[in-house]
């Protein structure tokens, strides 16, 4: 395979732009914890994995060249980031940051940010436009094609474990129910804008 080092390169740069995974990690691990973070971190890198495999099959060809098929996927994901917007902006902050709650079990917050990966359709033109590139074609294509994936899903876990620890770290200074009320006011049209973005961009 070429240029396997531009590739992380190019990946990493990639992932660390903010989008709804990465807000979705940093509301996790401020109002949730580490570990139901880390939940929502594993459920963001598996959604990527699979939109990976999807980009390299019949489906993600369809999706690449369907106007409707995509333009479905892309309402579906909307919606969800409508519903996680709308959700944060009505939690209010009565309870303390990180503090369980019955609404933010493990398997949500895992499910949360699986959703939040395998219902954007950006994706799967991102890694139709940009794996072949890192591809060599005289050489065995699985071979190459699961290396790029994997190598991206763990820059996707490594990336998301330090948004979260680095958000954890500003806990002390959003420990009050006002400063938690207003992060979630400022999460939910976070996700209001992401999810408004998304069905006003074009193919």
């Amino acid at each position: 395979m070429d240029n396997y080092l531009l590739f992380l390169g190019v990946a990493l740069a990639t992932i660390l732009l903010p989008g709804p995974a990465v807000m979705l990690t940093i509301n996790n691990s401020i109002q949730r914890g580490f570990i139901k973070s880390l939940a929502g971190i594993c459920g963001v890198a598996l959604g990527i994995m699979i939109v990976a495999a999807v980009s390299a099959s019949s489906l993600g060809i369809i999706l690449a060249s369907s106007v409707l098929a995509f333009t479905a996927v892309k309402f579906i994901g909307a919606m969800y980031l409508f519903y996680l917007g709308y959700k944060m902006w009505r939690t209010k902050g009565e309870k303390k940051i990180g503090q369980p709650t019955a609404e933010s079990t493990i398997r949500k917050c895992f499910l949360e940010g699986f959703f939040v990966s395998i219902t954007n359709p950006k994706a799967v033109i991102f890694f139709l436009s940009i794996f072949p590139q890192f591809i060599n074609v005289e050489n065995a294509f699985l071979p190459q094609f699961m290396l790029l994936v994997f190598s991206f899903s763990l820059l996707v876990f490594v990336v998301h474990i330090s948004y979260a620890v680095f958000s954890g770290l500003a806990k002390a200074k959003l420990s009050s129910a006002k400063s938690m009320a207003m992060m979630n006011k400022v999460s939910g049209g976070v996700f209001f804008g992401f999810g408004a973005g998304l069905v006003a961009a074009g193919k």
